[in-house]
C-alpha cells in the first residue's frame, strides 16, 4: 500500500484476516492431536513424550522462525531476493545438523533422563518421535521465506491456502495411522505434523510462483540506498533469531522445571493441552505482526489505525478466551474434544484461567515488534524477549521451589509475568513514541 493512501480499519482486517485464519488452523494441529493421542493406549506417557519432542522441535526452528519477518522487510528486487533465499537455506542446513546431533543417543539421553528428568520409557518414546520430527525445522523455514515473499506482494489470501493443505495432510496422516497402525500416539502426532508442514512448504512454493519471477525481474531495488548485503542481512536478522531462539528455549526450560514439580507427569500431560487451547486465541495476534510491518508505509502514515485495530483485537480475543476459562465451556472442552480423563482436566482449568490476558499481551507484542522490525531496531526485540525468558523461569521457579505449586499452575504464572515485562519493556520504544 502507498504511503499516502488512507488506511481504514477494514482494509487492515481484509489484510489480517488471511494470515489470522493462518495461525487458527495452525492451532487446530495441537488441540486435534492431543486429542487424537489421547484416545489411544497409554495416553499420560504418550501426551507428555509429544509435547517434550514438540518442545524440542520448536527450539531447532527457532532460528529460522522470523524469516517471514524478514522476507517481508528486507525483499524488494532480485538481489535481495537471492540474497535473503541463499542466508535462509544456509541456516536452515545448519539447523537440521544441531537437531541431528542432538538426536545421537547418548546426547539424547542426557538432554531427556539427566537434564529433564524424564523416565526412562517416556525418554525412550521422546526420542523416536523427535527423529520423526527432523524435516520441521527446514521445512518451517522453507515455507516462512515463501510465505514472506506472498505477504510483501499482498497475496495473502495463498498463505491461508497452504495452511489448508497442511492441515489436511496432517489429519489424513494422523487419522490413517490411528486408525490403521499399532504406532504409540506420540509416534502418530510427530509423523503427522512433519507430513503437515513438508506439504505446506511444497504448497507456498508452488504458489509463490508469479511473485517470485516479478521479484527475479524487478530491476530498481525497493530498499534505499546501500544495496542490501549478507553482512546487513545478518545484523538486521541475528537479533530476531536470538528472539526466536529464547521464545522456543524457553520451551525446554518450562519442560524442564514441570518435570521436577509436584505432580510433574500430571503437569507433563496437560500442558500441552492447555497450551493448544491458549494458542488459539493467541494466534490472529500473531499474525499481526507480519501485518504491521507491511501496511505502517514508509513514513509510519499508518500506525494510528494500526494500533486502534490492534486494540480492538485484543480485547476481543482476551474477553472471548475469559468467557471460555471461566464457564463450563473449558470442562467440556477438556475432557470432551480433548479426551481428558477427569483428574487432569482437574490440573488444566487453573492454568488456563491464569492465562487468560496472553491474547491481548500478544496483540500488543505484535505491534510493538513490528514498529521496531519496520524501523530496523531488532535489538530491543531481543532484550524484551531476554527479560521475558528470565521472568518466565524466575517466576516459574520460585512456584516450584519455594511454593510447592503443581507444576502446570506455576508455568502459567510464570508465562504471564514473563511476556507483562516484556510489554513493559517495550513501551517506551514503541506504544508511548506514537503520535497522539
Amino acid at each position: 500500500m502507498e504511503t499516502g493512501e488512507t488506511l481504514t480499519l477494514r482494509q487492515i482486517a481484509r489484510f489480517w484476516a488471511p494470515l489470522a485464519a493462518t495461525w487458527l488452523m495452525m492451532s487446530v494441529e495441537g488441540s486435534f492431536l492431543a486429542a487424537v493421542i489421547a484416545r489411544m493406549g497409554d495416553a499420560k506417557f504418550n501426551l507428555a513424550a509429544f509435547g517434550v519432542a514438540f518442545s524440542f522441535a520448536m527450539l531447532m526452528e527457532s532460528p529460522i522462525i522470523m524469516m517471514m519477518s524478514a522476507a517481508v522487510a528486507l525483499v524488494g528486487d532480485r538481489h535481495s531476493f537471492l540474497l535473503l533465499r541463499r542466508f535462509a537455506y544456509a541456516l536452515n542446513a545448519a539447523i537440521t545438523l544441531v537437531m541431528l546431533v542432538l538426536l545421537l543417543p547418548p546426547v539424547f539421553r542426557f538432554v531427556a533422563e539427566r537434564l529433564i528428568g524424564l523416565p526412562h520409557d517416556v525418554a525412550q518414546l521422546t526420542h523416536v518421535a523427535t527423529a520423526i520430527l527432523l524435516p520441521w525445522p527446514a521445512a518451517i523455514g522453507y515455507r516462512r521465506f515463501f510465505q514472506g515473499i506472498l505477504i510483501r506482494s499482498h497475496l495473502t489470501r495463498r498463505v491461508a491456502y497452504g495452511t489448508v493443505v497442511r492441515v489436511l495432510a496432517m489429519a489424513l496422516v494422523a487419522l490413517g495411522l490411528y486408525l490403521f497402525t499399532a504406532l504409540p500416539g506420540a509416534f502418530v502426532g510427530a509423523g503427522a505434523l512433519s507430513a503437515g508442514v513438508t506439504a505446506e512448504a511444497v504448497a507456498s512454493r508452488f504458489m509463490a510462483r508469479a511473485a517470485v519471477r516479478a521479484l527475479v525481474r524487478a530491476d530498481a531495488p525497493r530498499l534505499p540506498p546501500p544495496a542490501l548485503t549478507t553482512l546487513a542481512i545478518v545484523r538486521f536478522y541475528v537479533p530476531l533469531a536470538l528472539t526466536s531462539v529464547l521464545t522456543l528455549g524457553v520451551n525446554p526450560m518450562v519442560t524442564f522445571l514441570l518435570g521436577h514439580s509436584r505432580a510433574a507427569l500430571d503437569s507433563l500431560a496437560v500442558w500441552p493441552v492447555v497450551t493448544a487451547l491458549v494458542f488459539a486465541f493467541r494466534s490472529t495476534g500473531f499474525a499481526y505482526q507480519e501485518v504491521g510491518i507491511a501496511l505502517l508505509g514508509d513514513d509510519r502514515r499508518h500506525v494510528g489505525a494500526l494500533g486502534r485495530f490492534a486494540a480492538i483485537l485484543a480485547a476481543v480475543t482476551a474477553g472471548t478466551l475469559a468467557i471460555v476459562a471461566f464457564s463450563p465451556l473449558a470442562p467440556a472442552w477438556f475432557r470432551v474434544v480433548s479426551g481428558l480423563p477427569v483428574e487432569l482436566t482437574r490440573f488444566g482449568l487453573a492454568p488456563l484461567r491464569i492465562l487468560c490476558l496472553m491474547p491481548a499481551l500478544e496483540v500488543l507484542l505484535s505491534f510493538q515488534r513490528a514498529l521496531l522490525v519496520h524501523s530496523r531496531r531488532t535489538a530491543l526485540i531481543t532484550w524484551a524477549t531476554a527479560i521475558e525468558v528470565t521472568g518466565i523461569v524466575a517466576v516459574m521457579a520460585l512456584g516450584v521451589e519455594a511454593f510447592d505449586l503443581v507444576g502446570a499452575v506455576a508455568g502459567a504464572a510464570g508465562v504471564l509475568a514473563g511476556r507483562v515485562a516484556a510489554n513493559a519493556f517495550l513501551a517506551r520504544p514503541t506504544v508511548f513514541r506514537l503520535p497522539a
